[in-house]
C-alpha cells in the first residue's frame, strides 16, 4: 500500500499461518498493544465474513454474538446507535 511505503513498512504477504502469525506479533510489539489480538485464517473469511475494511466499529455480547456492527467508517460510525444497543444489553 502506498501508505505503507511512505511509511518504510514493507511486509512480504505470509504465506503460511506462522508466518502470519509471526507478523502479527511483530505488529503488536512494535505498537505496543495490550488488548488481545487476533489473526484470521489464510482464506480470510473472518474478514470477508464481517466487512473489517474500511474500518467498523463492532459490539459483541456475553455470548460471543455481534450485537452492533457500524457501517463503514468513520462516516459510518454512529456512536449513539451504539450507545443505545450497549444500554440494552447492560439492561439499562
Amino acid at each position: 500500500m502506498p501508505a505503507n511505503d511512505r511509511a518504510g513498512i514493507r511486509i512480504k504477504q505470509p504465506g503460511t499461518e506462522a508466518e502470519r502469525q509471526a507478523v502479527a506479533a511483530t505488529c503488536v510489539a512494535k505498537l505496543e498493544l495490550s488488548m488481545p489480538c487476533v489473526i484470521d485464517g489464510l482464506d480470510n473469511k473472518v474478514g470477508e465474513t464481517y466487512s473489517g475494511w474500511p474500518d467498523r466499529l463492532y459490539l459483541i455480547d456475553k455470548t460471543g454474538t455481534i450485537a452492533y456492527k457500524s457501517g463503514p467508517g468513520p462516516a459510518g460510525f454512529k456512536v449513539d446507535e451504539l450507545a443505545a444497543r450497549l444500554k440494552a444489553l447492560l439492561g439499562k
